[in-house]
């Protein structure tokens, strides 16, 4: 199973590992706390990935160096998760959505003749105008709960975003479904251990794991190091999330691809096929043999597809201020 793959591609633990293909770190202005952890990678276009409950920025490191090459690229650490502040009890899709938005503010906040990029901001880069980050949206790439953020920050936001990719995006669960989903809240609050072992187990395939048995622990080690507290923060909101958004889909207006794996047992590609529906004029895409960690498990097919979109929306963006 090669699929473009190299290193583990995660980190363990918090703060994890660069995989040398990152520009640096940074951090964006929070609103009451410190702000989001990303690293920033590449040239061209905004392009800002959110990775699932429980793991960090590193799961996209398979996916980064293609990413790179065609975007400015920012992985970001979701409130809660890796080297950002915790999240508190209660956190709420729309405040993980906000804090996406305060990095995109980064983004678009123009250099002063210092070369500063005042607050959180790295400076000393130019934009296509000559002085100045670049400007305009960003696509936003959203793994799981990152897809349910990325979604909800284009509410928010539409201006913001220039497309979405939803990546293992679960949408539209049953009420068998929503009550799994429960199930597995509950026992993570009271035997966390034992929940990383069953996540594990439905992500990897036997074959899998006996081929990558480091990327498996690496998985394992990442999930036990989040700080707990916020790991059942996020999960509350990954285990309501999708019924607060199905009936605001509709209202999504940026060009948007749902993609999953054939065998997702949890992220299915029913629900894809949903999401291909509801939000109009997306397109949805199923990897097949696949399970739910598309970003380690299928990098390349992953992010061939990512660059088509992102590719046909800029061109199409391009063509459309063209005077």
């Amino acid at each position: 199973m090669s699929d473009g793959r190299g290193s583990t591609g995660i980190a363990r633990g918090p703060g994890g590992r660069d995989d040398g293909s990152g520009r640096g770190h940074g951090q964006g202005p929070g609103r009451g706390h410190p702000g989001l952890s990303y690293d920033d990678a590449g040239e061209g276009s905004n392009l800002v990935l959110l990775h699932g409950v429980g793991l960090d920025r590193h799961m996209w490191d398979r996916c980064r160096r293609a990413l790179a090459a065609r975007h400015r690229t920012l992985a970001v650490d979701l409130r809660g998760h890796g080297s950002s502040p915790p999240a508190p009890p209660g956190v709420t899709l729309t405040e993980l959505a906000q804090d996406v938005l305060d990095v995109l503010d980064v983004l678009d906040r123009p250099v002063d003749a210092g070369g500063s990029a005042g607050p959180g901001g790295r400076g000393g880069r130019d934009g296509p105008d000559g002085g100045g980050l670049p400007r305009g949206p960003a696509h936003l790439v959203g793994f799981s709960l990152g897809a349910l953020v990325a979604a909800q920050t284009a509410l928010l936001r539409p201006a913001a975003v220039a497309s979405l990719t939803l990546v293992s995006s679960v949408a539209g669960r049953s009420e068998q479904e929503s009550r799994e989903v429960r199930l597995r809240l509950e026992r993570a609050r009271h035997d966390f251990p034992a929940s990383v072992a069953a996540a594990t187990d439905r992500w990897f395939s036997a074959e899998w794991q006996a081929a990558e048995p480091e990327l498996a622990a690496a998985v394992r080690a990442t999930l036990l190091a989040q700080d707990r507290p916020s790991y059942l923060a996020c999960y509350e909101v990954f285990a309501r999330a999708d019924r607060e958004l199905w009936a605001r889909l509709p209202g999504i207006a940026v060009p948007t691809l749902a993609v999953t794996g054939e065998a997702d047992p949890g992220s299915t590609p029913e629900m894809t096929r949903r999401l291909a529906h509801a939000i109009p004029g997306a397109r949805g895409v199923v990897v097949p043999g696949a399970r739910h960690l598309l970003p380690l498990e299928a990098p390349g097919s992953l992010t061939t597809e990512i660059i088509r979109h992102t590719t046909e929306v800029d061109r199409d963006r391009s063509t459309a201020t063209a005077p």
